[in-house]
């Protein structure tokens, strides 16, 4: 096992390695991080010779004018325009990750091609993140965030910022309007709790992928607005979409698009990788769970994959919310096998309001067929009635996302773990 996980270690740095190099000429150049600063190669050696890996862990002030920040992370973002005087968290908490800011480039530009197109270099289980607005399907392959973790788009009319986190599988979609103004986001770099912490291009403030909260610069106090959105399976975005559009793998970059560079990294049995806190002991670290923040009643809850895999639904209620959660199956881990397409089925998930036309709606699954038990109607992944009394109705979608259990209680502590007893 500790075999397994120095060559999983030496794959993800790997990675960031190439991340940072093959360039289209259309890219400009980064600057390189702080040489005092452990670099990859560094780590990667650590980890061969079975050393203790660099610490990159950058060191907690209580203020951050430029004569007192801590070295290391004053030098890896010393031409940047951060305001640093203002944050929310101890700065003990910011890691380097290794790349530069944009060194995991975020595409600016998105194309689309249809389903039909895409279907030349997508299989039918690959998972996809798909966002709906206004009528409008989008899908956007695992096999091409895995590279650049952001995307900033328009989506019927609404900027939107699409992002994907490998370290925590965490994929969320964000209105990048605020008072106004349309913010553009790119990669930072840094990592909190082995999360993404994205930066906009406007006022240089950071911001946590996972809580979507400005947490340094001008922009503190400020949150992003998150969008429902769901992974499911191409198959299933085409079947349902048939006029959607699928994100383009011509994205000015060269990358091994369809290959995940974190090979193995989803085994329940591994450690989270670039991340030092203390991990909540109620599930294994890697476990994967469909998570819900009910800001009406400020509950946190988590559903393990593995409890909902054998339900097929939970119908649940949490701080007077009535909630159905579905699972269908036939979408592969963006994270397991070399090949995305021969990644292990983890199925998609997507979590609803089941109140609709003033009646509680519950739900069951059979043989993979999911129908309500008050009007026998059939739905899909996508909270759609495909058949029976209530054919063409729509269920309102509920944020949720698919996360590691240790990213998400490290933000969420107080979160309620759904068990099958409820």
């Amino acid at each position: 096992m500790v075999q397994l996980r120095k060559l999983i270690l030496l794959t993800l740095l790997l990675f960031l390695l190439v991340a940072c190099g093959a360039k289209t000429a259309s890219e400009t150049t980064v600057t390189s991080p702080d040489p005092e600063i452990a670099t990859t190669e560094e780590i990667a050696t650590a980890v061969a010779t079975d050393m203790p890996r660099p610490t990159v862990t950058a060191v907690e002030v209580e203020t951050m004018t430029q004569d007192d920040r801590p070295s290391q992370l004053r030098r890896l973002t010393d031409s940047w325009g951060t305001n640093w005087d203002k944050h929310t968290i101890p700065y003990s908490e910011i890691m380097s990750g290794g790349p530069p800011r944009d060194g995991i480039p975020p595409i600016d530009d998105p194309q689309f091609v249809t389903s039909a197109e895409a279907a030349d270099w997508i299989a039918p289980n690959e998972p996809v993140i798909v966002l709906e607005i206004a009528g409008n399907g989008r899908a956007y392959p695992l096999q091409i965030l895995t590279w650049h973790e952001i995307v900033n788009d328009e989506v019927g009319g609404i900027p939107v910022t699409v992002t994907f986190c490998p370290l925590c599988n965490s994929a969320i979609i964000f209105d990048r309007r605020l008072d106004g103004t349309v913010y553009d986001f790119g990669t930072s770099g840094l990592l909190r709790n082995s999360d993404l912490i994205m930066y906009d291009r406007q006022t240089e403030s950071l911001w946590q992928q996972f809580t979507g909260e400005a947490i340094v610069g001008d922009m503190v106090g400020t949150q992003l607005t998150f969008l429902a959105s769901a992974i499911i399976s191409f198959a299933d975005f085409r079947q349902n979409y048939p006029d959607g559009q699928v994100l383009s793998r011509e994205t000015g970059y060269d990358r091994s698009y369809g290959n995940n560079p974190y090979v193995g990294y989803d085994n329940i049995e591994q450690s989270p990788f670039l991340y030092d806190g203390i991990p909540d002991d109620r599930l294994p670290p890697m476990a994967r769970v469909v998570t819900v923040h009910l800001p009406a009643s400020g509950i946190d809850v988590a559903y393990p994959l593995t409890t909902l895999t054998k339900m097929g639904i939970i119908n649940d209620q949490q701080g007077g919310q009535n909630l159905a959660i579905f699972h269908v199956a036939g979408t592969s881990s963006a994270l397991d096998s070399r090949a995305i397409a021969d990644g292990r089925d983890v199925g998609a998930t997507a979590v609803f309001d089941p109140i609709l036309d003033e009646q509680v709606l519950i739900f069951n699954q059979k043989d993979g067929r999911i129908t309500d038990g008050t009007t026998g109607s059939t739905w899909n992944i996508l909270g759609q009635a495909i058949d029976g009394p209530l054919i063409g109705k729509q269920l309102n979608r509920l944020v949720h996302a698919d996360h590691f259990w240790f990213s998400w209680a490290a933000f969420r502590p107080d979160t309620v773990v759904y068990t099958e007893s409820r």
